[in-house]
């Protein structure tokens, strides 16, 4: 069993940043995918940012077209720790982020393992 801890949530006016941190309680599994996912109520959960870590320690990335050029996705496998860090945030990035990993798809309901989600606002 993996525990997720999500942190650096929060409110913050449009144009702001955050930086998410998911931090796992084992280390990040190579050969699967890694990140977020967000889901804002009435809507299905959706992939945001994730890594899929590869045998020599890169990777391919997704990004949602919504998010790109404004998020960054990094992973830090020595302390099994992976970022989000969100630029330029606009209201409709306003939704619960979740982290998951052990991930064999981009759908989160193929993820193995899932945070408990944390808050983000984003006020025009």
């Amino acid at each position: 069993q993996v525990q997720l801890a999500e942190s650096g949530g929060g409110s913050v006016q449009a144009g702001g940043s955050l930086r998410l941190s998911c931090v796992a309680s084992s280390s990040l599994v190579r050969g699967y995918w890694v990140g977020w996912f967000r889901q804002v109520p009435g809507q299905a959960r959706e992939g945001v940012a994730l890594i899929l870590t590869g045998a020599t320690g890169g990777g391919n990335i997704y990004y949602a077209d919504s998010v790109k050029g404004r998020f960054t996705i990094a992973q830090d496998n020595a302390k099994n720790t992976v970022y989000l860090q969100m630029n330029t945030l606009l209201p409709e990035d306003t939704a619960m982020y979740y982290c998951a990993t052990r991930c064999n798809s981009l759908r989160y309901a193929e993820c193995a393992y899932g945070g408990q989600g944390i808050q983000v606002t984003v006020s025009s």
